[in-house]
């Protein structure tokens, strides 16, 4: 197991703030890759020995737009004691296990400084049980990552970061944090972090669930009415659930507008009605830009790992039950990723559209929507035939769904 002691022979800027990133899949390789190109004084922690020898015998191999192509850093399986305390520890894992990455990493979190969840979900309110929440800020990641193979990266999309605290006071550790993740993408500093992070979950509890589910790319996903319907129902239990709670959504990436998106009781009814349409026409849009998007809980499924699941739509559920808000489209996603996860079903177009069938006995009601016959709603496909279907591509990946 390799230890890396950072504390001697940093070629970093004096006083500059010290980074640990915990994790470098997709999203903490990136990362990792453009703060050790910009030469902050940067350490990079994993638990997979494949990845921490790969980068250090050939460095960070990161491709795609904005890509900062090969960039020399070091990779640490364990800190040794006595390093430095860092004042910034970005948590990169997923959900499942940012927990205890946290924990392992707390010892070495300098007493001003802070952790960063960069996790999809509602992670703050866990890292702060365990940090204090004066020491725990949020990143909102507006795009998407894989790491094809140990070591080399593909960044999938665009875009940058929203940071800001849970409880919405100032920090001037955001205005910082800002300044070093500039180079990666765009990134804005928010009063309204629940907000944000809540808009990303409803996405994140269609796109990521239903991709582990379907066990296909977004674009080609998307392309399908029940795919676009099942998003539409989970993200609109997300936002009911989000408003009892109290939380001002915010617009994803300054455009996507969840309150919009969530169905009214007359969408529910009604057949083919402008505003389905629209919406439909709008996840076809979101398809065709972010078509190469893979669910990373699809891909932590695939390498045995434990799936997030419960960290979003169970989390939908969970907080829907307290608040006596119904979520049983959230539910019945929940419990089919957890079929997926232990082998008992496999992920398919055709699993995805039986779970839309079972579904309907649910929805239908005083709040019904149409049966799924396909006869009545027009399909949305139809008012965009420009949008094609992505190949499916070799290679594993661990995206982060985000837009």
């Amino acid at each position: 197991m390799s230890s890396y002691d950072v504390s001697n022979g940093s070629s970093a800027r004096p006083g500059s703030p010290r980074f640990l990133i915990v994790g470098c899949g997709g999203i903490g390789g990136v990362v990792a890759a453009h703060l050790f190109e910009q030469g902050h004084d940067v350490t990079a922690l994993t638990t997979n020995p494949l990845i921490a020898d790969a980068v250090n015998a050939h460095g960070f191999r990161v491709r795609g737009e904005g890509s900062p192509g090969t960039v020399r850093g070091r990779v640490a399986q364990k800190l040794l004691q006595g390093t430095r305390p860092f004042d910034y520890v970005l948590l990169a894992t997923q959900p499942p296990q940012v927990e205890e990455a946290a924990k392992t990493a707390l010892p070495f979190l300098a007493p001003t400084g802070a952790m960063v969840c960069f996790q999809n979900g509602l992670c703050e309110e866990r890292i702060a049980e365990i940090a204090g929440p004066d020491r725990v800020l949020g990143g909102v990641v507006a795009w998407g990552a894989s790491m094809v193979e140990p070591g080399l990266y593909d960044r999938t999309s665009s875009g940058g970061f929203v940071l800001g605290r849970m409880d919405g006071a100032p920090d001037a550790r955001l205005e910082e944090l800002s300044r070093a993740l500039e180079a990666i993408g765009p990134t804005t500093v928010t009063n309204n972090l629940a907000g944000a992070r809540w808009s990303k979950l409803a996405i994140n509890c269609a796109i990521t669930s239903l991709g582990a589910i379907g066990g296909d790319r977004l674009g080609v996903l998307m392309r399908h009415r029940f795919i676009r319907r099942l998003a539409l129902e989970i993200m609109s239990e997300v936002v009911f659930v989000a408003r009892a709670a109290s939380v001002r959504l915010e617009k994803v990436s300054g455009t996507l507008d969840l309150d919009w998106i969530a169905l009214t009781d007359a969408e529910r009814i009604a057949v083919g009605s402008p505003g389905l349409v629209a919406k439909h026409a709008l996840l076809l849009a979101v398809g065709a830009r972010f078509r190469r998007l893979r669910s990373s809980m699809l891909a932590a499924i695939e390498r045995g790992r434990p799936a997030a699941v419960d960290f979003l739509n169970g989390e939908v559920t969970s907080r829907g039950q307290k608040l006596g808000v119904q979520t049983p489209i959230n539910a019945a996603i929940q419990a089919e990723v957890h079929l997926v996860a232990q082998r008992k079903a496999r992920p398919s177009l055709e699993l995805a559209r039986a779970l839309y069938d079972r579904t309907r006995a649910i929805v239908n009601g005083p709040h019904s929507m149409p049966p799924p016959s396909g006869e009545g709603e027009p399909d949305p496909a139809a008012l965009d035939p420009e949008v094609p279907e992505e190949p499916r591509e070799a290679g594993s990946s661990e995206s982060q769904p985000s837009l």
